[in-house]
């Protein structure tokens, strides 16, 4: 239904591995495109990699970064992304991209700044593995369609939304973008139910009255259903 609400996605908007990271790292409670100006800044300086930002001051990081918001705090999320590169794999990001999901997550968690959002969203988009972005939006619509129980972890969900899909990037990937743009145009804080392709299916639009739906779905069931 989102597919074919919004079509194909294509996402990360990132033009390699590098920018991707520091595009997860530097998008947290912004909109992407206050990120992607951050972006522009870092590639100008001709710091896009692993050691052009180790050989920048935090001083010059942050001015760098400052598009982005909360900026002295991205710019110690991404130098200390950098720095565990560097001393972990001489600062061969290929490297450490390859490592095995499970071993990638831990060590991306590891990471001052970096949560479960921000490391997912690496190893989906940059690692090209296979694990699922619980992010805001993720939640609220599962919460809506009654998928999920309201007070679910993000843990619980994230293993709940893996088990439902097959493990391949490109659907993962698609399927978290397809959210995303969903809860941008409709699913949104204050809900536009009226407008929403999930109508006939959605628990909160039935709980609020709204003319169209016409049956929900039970806690527990599929979730596959919602991006084909």
């Amino acid at each position: 239904m989102l597919r074919a609400e919004y079509g194909p996605q294509e996402w990360w908007p990132a033009r390699h591995s590098f920018e991707m990271c520091a595009g997860a790292i530097l998008v947290q409670n912004i909109a992407w495109a206050n990120a992607r100006s951050a972006l522009d800044n870092i590639e100008a300086r001709g710091a896009d990699s692993v050691i052009g930002i180790a050989m920048l001051s935090q001083a010059e990081l942050a001015d760098l970064v400052r598009p982005s918001g909360y900026y002295n705090q991205k710019a110690a999320k991404l130098a200390g992304f950098c720095e565990h590169v560097l001393d972990g794999y001489e600062g061969d990001l290929g490297m450490f991209l390859s490592l095995p999901l499970e071993r990638l997550r831990e060590e991306l968690l590891g990471i001052w700044g970096i949560g479960a959002e921000t490391a997912d969203a690496i190893i989906l988009y940059a690692s090209k593995q296979p694990s699922f972005v619980i992010d805001t939006y993720t939640v609220r619509l599962l919460d809506r369609m009654g998928i999920v129980p309201a007070d679910v972890s993000r843990k619980v969900l994230r293993e709940a939304v893996m088990a439902a899909l097959e493990p391949e990037v490109r659907e993962y990937a698609e399927f978290h973008a397809l959210i995303i743009q969903h809860g941008k145009a409709t699913c949104r804080k204050t809900p536009r139910c009226e407008e929403c392709v999930l109508l006939a299916d959605c628990r909160y639009g039935e709980r609020q009255g709204v003319p169209g739906v016409r049956r929900v779905r039970t806690v527990g069931s599929g979730v596959d259903h919602w991006s084909g």
